[in-house]
């Protein structure tokens, strides 16, 4: 009779490096699960606490048994008598949308330049462009109210594009140039000796082969815009007022309303929120181009 053997574990036929490589995989997984809802938490809470009462929100430590309430939110969209958020959240759209397509539309021919066809010196037309970013921007916030006081353009939200495109252009042209740094020359050329001219090749040659990086950049200066304040809360007023400023209204010499407060943070970030998630395998493709040589 023929002893019949064991069939070896399937465990066995692994080799040692390739089961480390596991653990060491399924660690690192479990370690960026820990950080992302590390990073939750916070937003988790406030949204809880957006759903309380202002006297629920208000005991310390908060009660997370207490009863949940769409009152704030009623609050916030102005059905308890206090003012509309729109205009704001409209203000904010324009800025933001305006002043990423008028940076898009100017560093994408200057990142050409400095990258496919590069102009003389060009490394030092790049640091001039990191060096305006090290200036505090408060400390150019006096000089821009005084011009835009003497100019008459106080409260107009044009200005905040103006500003919000010259504050995210230099990210956009570095971004784009180590993007459009990867595109192979000879496709430029190729497309030139067709007869495309300088407008053509931008629209249709690098822009399809750049289009992850170009919406990475775009979702990146849209954040910008979207959260800036500074200069908002400064050079508006009621007609110009953006979300962030409306936001401040709700710290009145009365305290803190914490609940309607955390249900306006949540309106307004959504906006962005929607965007990113929207754009997520775009953004993932494009911060991650240049990753590899």
């Amino acid at each position: 009779m023929t002893a019949v053997l064991p069939a070896p574990r399937a465990s066995a036929s692994i080799p040692p490096v390739l089961r480390r490589a596991r653990r060491r995989s399924a660690a690192l997984g479990v370690l960026a699960w820990a950080a992302g809802l590390l990073f939750f938490l916070p937003v988790l809470w406030m949204l809880l606490t957006s759903l309380h009462s202002e006297t629920d929100a208000a005991t310390n430590p908060p009660s997370l048994a207490a009863s949940l309430t769409l009152d704030s939110y009623r609050e916030f969209f102005g059905s308890g008598g206090g003012p509309s958020p729109w205009p704001s959240l409209i203000n904010s759209t324009t800025a933001s949308v305006f002043s990423t397509l008028l940076v898009l539309l100017l560093a994408l021919p200057a990142a050409y330049a400095l990258s496919i066809r590069r102009v003389r010196k060009w490394t030092d037309v790049l640091f001039f462009f990191l060096s305006t970013k090290m200036l505090p921007v408060v400390a150019g916030l006096l000089p821009v109210y005084l011009f835009a006081k003497n100019a008459g353009l106080l409260d107009n939200i044009w200005l905040l594009v103006l500003l919000y495109t010259s504050m995210n252009l230099p990210i956009a042209v570095w971004m784009l140039q180590s993007f459009l740094g990867d595109i192979p020359v000879s496709i430029v050329e190729a497309a030139q000796i067709d007869g495309a001219r300088l407008p053509t090749v931008l629209a249709r040659v690098i822009a399809p082969i750049a289009g992850p990086g170009i919406a990475a950049t775009a979702l990146i200066c849209l954040i910008f815009s979207w959260n800036e304040m500074l200069f908002a809360q400064v050079l508006t007023g009621v007609t110009s007022q953006t979300a962030p400023v409306f936001l401040t209204g709700f710290i009145t010499s009365q305290g803190l309303f914490l609940a309607q407060v955390c249900a306006a943070s949540i309106v307004i970030s959504l906006p962005v929120l929607a965007a990113g998630f929207a754009a997520q395998d775009k953004l993932v493709q494009g911060l991650s181009l240049g990753a590899v040589k």
